[in-house]
């Protein structure tokens, strides 16, 4: 369960990763010390995957998102292990999704432009089989973030439920 302290913690450093312990402990409210124990402990419980840089797409050269529908008639776990494995090998391949409804999977790819994009498609198809692919570019980004919302995140502040915190915000 997390408390108050937590959820500020984790808050501040989906902000900023780089801070030092002691400029997150002065945000949250706690000496370095015992801040740097939640830190820990939030990291050896997985609330923490990892630290990273977010970069610049468009300074790298692949400011172009394009969203690519999967359609499959292969249901079998063979198949769907080596899609999954083929997939995730393309760098171009930021997020990856099995999804419900008509749309099987999900794939967004970063590219540097449409040829870019025909290029990986064409390796794509070139390693396994696929019943129907779509793709759509995305003309704007309207809104990206990593910061996940904590509002849901349980706790030990006895303020009720979830929708009772939620409502409160």
């Amino acid at each position: 369960m997390l408390d108050e302290f937590d959820r500020k913690i984790l808050a501040t450093l989906q902000v900023d990763s780089s801070l030092s312990v002691q400029d997150v402990a002065d945000r949250v409210g706690l000496s370095s010390t015992p801040c740097w124990r939640r830190i820990q402990k939030l990291e050896s419980l997985g609330y923490i995957r990892g630290r990273v840089a977010l970069l610049n797409a468009d300074k790298l050269n692949v400011g172009v998102s394009v969203f690519i529908a999967v359609k499959t008639n292969q249901h079998n776990a063979e198949w769907v292990d080596r899609f999954r494995k083929i997939v995730t090998g393309f760098p171009e391949v930021v997020d990856f999704f099995r999804l419900s409804g008509d749309v099987d999977y999900l794939i967004r790819a970063v590219v540097p432009d449409i040829r870019a994009y025909d290029e990986l498609y064409q390796r794509l198809i070139a390693k396994i089989d696929l019943y129907d692919v779509s793709s759509m570019f995305a003309m704007e980004q309207i809104k990206s973030t990593t910061e996940l919302p904590l509002v849901y995140a349980s706790t030990t502040s006895g303020r009720g439920t979830t929708r009772q915190a939620i409502a409160a915000h």
